[in-house]
């Protein structure tokens, strides 16, 4: 498989256009879990994922309170050196233990990142993080002292590349001033598309590279996805609380996955993959963080990283967005809706 590859911004990292998120696979237990998981599928997922082409893995210290960062070790391990994929991780949220299901806290002082990082590294079994990643923004410190502790990291070794996830341009300003921001991790996909109104067009402008996170919206874009899973999710799944998992935006959201099939047998693939490579036809993205916790999951999506989909499907997606009036955002690229006009 031929898997298109970009640059991550001006961090020197070429990508896949796809890579294997690993928020589930750290199973649950805490208050952004997923219910539980089997670890050994886990492993598979990254096994194929890797396997098919596939040459990155994000994770974060948070996802299953370590758990994720233990299995894409084990995973690793298991992976011959000529094929060892990147490894992108993320800090800044920290759990009380003895209360995983409270939310956990946002921490960037300076000492709080140096230390996750040296547990990650750990974690991970290697001596350099590739990307190294805020999670999410902390009110509570200065990001210029945040971003000052990342720049020492790297001058240091320990971090290849530094990023930000779920910042606002004014945080990706402030943070710009200090160093160079290799690369922002947002939402984004058809239905949360906010982020195509200035963090892309931002990220694009300055040689920040964007690898956007849940671009099939946590599973509701997938095809066998139905309000039937829902009512059975684990009592420990954090979609049951979701908005988006919730009528009337349930419905919605189902019958815009619905209106992909047409497109996905156009392309002799599935709704999946295209609801991926939707997000990556907007100029400025660098790839798509896609999760999987079965090797059979990856190979439901992984042609996202090498279709390419055409105006008349872009424009076809954006009617359907109208139609369903599913989510927030533009709904096509400004240079396809110039060419629709």
């Amino acid at each position: 498989m031929a898997l298109h590859k970009r640059p991550l911004g001006k961090s020197g990292l070429e990508i896949t256009t796809v890579g294997v998120g690993t928020w589930a696979i750290g199973g649950g237990g805490w208050s952004f879990g997923w219910g539980q998981q089997d670890d050994d599928a886990s492993i598979a997922a990254i096994h194929r994922g890797v396997e098919l082409g596939i040459n990155w893995i994000d994770t974060a210290a948070i996802y299953g309170l370590g758990h994720s960062e233990e299995v894409v070790r084990e995973a690793v391990r298991g992976i011959s050196p000529a094929q060892k994929p990147l490894i992108f991780t993320k800090c800044g949220l920290t759990a009380d233990r003895s209360k995983p299901f409270e939310a956990p806290r946002r921490d960037l002082r300076p000492e709080t990142i140096r230390r996750e990082c040296e547990a990650s590294l750990r974690r991970l079994g290697v001596e350099r993080i590739d990307l190294y990643q805020f999670h999410w923004p902390d009110e509570s410190t200065a990001v210029e002292d945040s971003w000052g502790e990342m720049q020492r990291l790297k001058q240091e070794g320990k971090v290849r590349a530094a990023g930000v996830s779920n910042f606002t341009v004014a945080l990706l300003e402030r943070c710009e001033r200090v160093g160079h921001v290799d690369s922002l991790q947002p939402p984004f996909s058809m239905i949360r598309r906010e982020t195509a109104e200035e963090l892309i067009p931002w990220c694009a402008s300055h040689g920040t590279g964007v690898i956007a996170y849940s671009p099939m919206q946590s599973g509701l874009l997938t095809d066998r996805f139905s309000a039937e899973r829902v009512a059975g999710f684990a009592k420990d799944d954090w979609r049951r609380n979701n908005a988006e998992f919730q009528e009337p935006n349930l419905s919605r959201n189902l019958r815009l996955r619905d209106a992909l099939r047409p497109i996905a047998q156009r392309h002799g693939t599935t709704a999946s993959a295209i609801a991926v490579a939707w997000t990556l036809v907007w100029p400025g993205v660098s790839g798509a963080i896609v999760g999987a916790r079965s090797a059979e999951q990856v190979d439901g999506w992984i042609r996202a990283g090498e279709i390419e989909l055409t105006p008349r499907d872009v424009e076809e997606i954006a009617r359907a967005i109208g139609e369903t009036q599913a989510g927030k955002g533009p709904a096509r690229p400004k240079a396809l809706q110039a060419s629709a006009d």
